[in-house]
């Protein structure tokens, strides 16, 4: 048993199930967590026994670290091993009022939206709940605290590689840690999620786990949502909206952050901020506008720093809060919709392209 895959509840379980006191649970998870500890030895309020007893029928293991990047800005960016021919991608953001990491849920992504580098790559499996924890554990451990002796990492964003709606059970399960006073202690409100929009798991993550939710939206209407993100095609906007109303009634802040890629002369017109203006207008809401992170082949262009303040301004004009993401880590390909990690594409999707690319060429 790998103990970082299990919560709280989990974990009690076990150790009851091997004969043990439930409160040996919250010792072990303070030891995981709190002090990143990576084996049975560094646990010394356990007896000897018991940490014998620990090493034949458990282990403590994380993902592999196998690189670690610094961007000029001070971004870091961590590549982890999760199995042979997989690896993926976490990044810490460091700002003056608080420290985020930007955590991946899968490796690849199943959903291929259109700008993004993670869905051009393929998808292979979900990630384990030691391989989501890991990422936060290793970054602690990188990072340390600071001369308060506070940790650097005071917000986690589910923003990384993969959709963690579709990894629904490792994620909750891994929420569930990431809150609990006896491991990380961070608030819901400091804990973000962010969905393409699969509004079942929405529901269900409405009523296990209600933490922050972002949602990427990243067009106005279903003709050009279905294009960028072919979700849509499964789950439109009437029904993505509908969602949010819904999840905002038992989130932790009062309202949903809708995320938004500015790519220039496909969604950045005047009539595409009054079309949001009207998708939006019963849903509580503030709008972050992100300036496209271009990657080799995306077919896309950056709208221009004019353009993206304007499309703000038409926004704010409204009376929705509208804020323009500051690009950081592009330096070390750790920006938003960069990561890459490295996956075993069992998807075959980069083949599938390729042949496409032949068959476009042969015609």
């Amino acid at each position: 048993m790998n103990l970082l895959d299990l919560d709280l509840p989990g974990l009690t379980a076990w150790f009851q199930d091997i004969g043990e006191k439930p409160f040996r649970a919250r010792q072990v998870l303070r030891w995981l967590h709190q002090h990143g500890a990576e084996d049975f030895d560094q646990m010394t309020d356990l007896a000897k026994s018991l940490r014998e007893k620990l090493r034949q029928s458990a282990q403590i293991r994380p993902p592999v670290l196998v690189a670690e990047q610094a961007a000029a800005d001070g971004t870091r960016k961590f590549l982890l091993e999760v199995g042979p021919g997989n690896r993926v991608e976490t990044v810490f953001i460091p700002e003056t009022d608080r420290g985020t990491l930007c955590v991946s849920t899968q490796v690849g992504c199943a959903l291929e939206c259109r700008f993004c580098s993670t869905g051009r790559q393929g998808f292979n499996r979900n990630l384990s709940v030691a391989e989501i924890l890991g990422q936060l554990w290793w970054a602690n451990k990188a990072l340390g605290r600071d001369p308060r002796g506070e940790r650097i990492i005071s917000n986690v964003v589910l923003m990384g590689m993969g959709e963690p709606l579709l990894n629904f059970d490792n994620v909750v399960t891994a929420l569930s840690v990431m809150l609990d006073d006896h491991a990380y202690g961070l608030s819901r409100r400091r804990v973000t999620l962010s969905t393409s929009g699969i509004v079942p798991a929405m529901d269900r993550l409405r009523e296990r786990m209600p933490v922050a939710l972002a949602v990427s939206l990243h067009a106005p209407d279903d003709a050009l949502r279905d294009e960028l993100v072919p979700i849509n095609r499964k789950y439109p906007l009437r029904e993505l909206m509908a969602a949010c109303r819904r999840y905002v009634a038992a989130a932790p802040r009062d309202f949903i952050t809708f995320e938004y890629v500015m790519l220039e002369g496909v969604n950045d017109a005047s009539e595409h901020a009054r079309a949001l203006i009207e998708l939006t207008r019963d849903v509580p809401c503030k709008f972050n506008l992100i300036p496209f992170n271009p990657f080799p082949d995306s077919g896309y262009r950056r709208s221009p720093a004019q353009t993206v303040r304007r499309f703000a301004s038409e926004l704010q004009a409204a009376g929705l809060i509208a804020t323009i993401r500051k690009t950081r880590g592009d330096d070390i390909d750790a920006a938003c919709g960069q990561l890459a990690g490295e996956v075993e594409d069992k998807s075959r999707r980069v083949l599938r392209r390729m042949d496409a690319l032949r068959v476009g060429v042969a015609a």
